[in-house]
Order: C-alpha cells, then structure tokens, then sequence
C-alpha cells in the first residue's frame, strides 16, 4: 500500500531523511524509534505534504500511485492520515462540525465530485458509537477542535477522526507523548481495532511503551536520518533495555547505502 524508495528530504538547506526504503502493507504495523532528531517526524511530515520540507531524491508510492505529485488534501482524500504530534486548535469549529466535513469532502472527492454528504441520522449514530468505543465524553464533540483540550483530550480525538474517516494509511506521529497510562491503553486499543485487511498502520515513537498495546510487526529504528536496524517486535524491547547509543551515528553512516 505505502512504498518508500530510497526518500531524502531537507528542511532548508539542512538534510534530514538520507535514504529511507520500507513498505507498509495492508494489515501491517510498523514502528519508527528512534532518538530526537533522527527524522521520524520528517518522514511523516513528508507523507503527508508539508511545504517546509523538500524531497531531494527517492520515491514514495500510494496504492500504485506517485504520491509526491499529490497535494497534501489528495493524500488525504485517498487515505492517508496523519495523528499529529501536538494536535492543532481550530477555534470556532467544533469537533461534530470538523468531522462531517472532512467526511463530506473525502466523499465527494471519492463519487468524482458528486455531492453526497452523508445523512446526520447516520453520521450522529456512527460518531456515538466510536465516541463511546474511544471512552471520549460526550461534551466534547460541541466544543472547538482542541481548543483548551488537556493532551489526552487531544490525542483521544485524533483517534476519534482516525475511527470515522477511515483511512487506508494511518500515520501516528508520537501519539502516546503526554498520555497516562489509562489514556494510552484507550488509543492504542482504537490504533489496534482500525488496523486490518484494507488497513497499516505507522507508529512513530520515541518508547516502547505504546507497543505493548500496538503489537508491531516490524521496527525500524532512525539515527541520523538513515535506518540503521530493522526486526520485529522484539526490536522494541532490545531498544527499551540498550538506549539508542547502541545503534549510533557512525553506524547509520555505515548502513546508509542499504536504507
């Protein structure tokens, strides 16, 4: 579903992927780690379209199709979604009002510009029912997206539009920062139910926390823009009990020719 070729990418004149290959398929969670500037929040800017990074070199493919010639809002109306990091506030939208619109717009750019919004009879019982599968308290769907949420509040709702919008690709940038432990069980169960057979999953983390709840099927760990290491779940743990010091710079270095 998600194909990365060889990606490199600057912000400015300062490179920070330098030659990242992995594929993601339907079904799949894969686990990016990796310590503070190594690029993981790069590449999922990258995914998704942001202008302030620039991609030198490599490929990237969607389901067949270049998406680095895509805009940012095509990415998404074809299923691609990414959980920030720290959520945006947008006063004056509530999240009910946000979520039916991006509905709307993905189904509209879905039926070849026929306009069919979904019905509210249906879209209030599915939100119902995510909101209380996602244990987000029902007051907050009439408040402004984000505007004076607590982190948790935040991330929960990030779920919360994962689980109604569906998307093909989910791209989770360091969901569980600033979550208790009671919260993190609630999005990583909501991460688990929407990753199936039309489904992957990236997880993007500094711990390994999150992926005692997300079982990964593949880790790879980011040092200086390259991976360096690559497994399965048990990666995770050899990273929670070593640090990232045992996969250092010169290291990456070493295996930039093969990421």
């Amino acid at each position: 579903m998600l194909e990365i070729r060889n990606l490199h990418a600057s912000a400015g004149e300062k490179p920070i992927l330098r030659g990242i290959s992995l594929t993601v398929n339907a079904g799949e969670v894969h686990a990016v780690m990796g310590p503070n500037g190594s690029g993981k929040s790069t590449l999922a800017q990258v995914l998704a379209g942001h202008p302030a990074y620039e991609v030198t070199a490599g490929e990237v493919f969607y389901e067949g199709e270049n998406l680095l010639e895509m805009d940012p809002e095509e990415r998404a109306q074809k299923g691609l979604f990414l959980a920030f990091q720290y959520p945006h506030a947008i006063p004056g939208v509530t999240v009910t009002s946000f979520l039916r619109s991006a509905i709307n717009a993905i189904r509209k750019a879905r039926n070849d510009g026929e306009d069919d919004p979904v019905k509210i009879p249906e879209f209030r019982k599915e939100l119902l029912e995510a909101m209380e599968k996602l244990k987000v308290p029902r007051e907050l769907a009439q408040r402004y997206l984000n505007d004076g949420f607590s982190g948790g509040e935040k991330k929960r709702v990030e779920i919360l539009q994962m689980a109604m919008l569906k998307p093909r690709i989910a791209v989770l940038d360091e969901t569980d920062s600033g979550l208790d432990i009671d919260a993190l069980k609630i999005v990583a169960e909501g991460v688990g139910d929407l990753v199936g057979t039309e489904t992957g999953a990236l997880v993007i983390t500094h711990y390994q926390r999150i992926l005692n709840y997300v079982k990964p099927d593949f880790v790879h760990v980011f040092v200086d823009g390259r991976i360096v290491e690559e497994g399965g779940a048990e990666l995770a743990h050899r990273l929670e009990a070593e640090g990232y010091e045992s996969f250092g710079a010169a290291n990456g270095r070493s295996n930039g020719s093969n990421s």
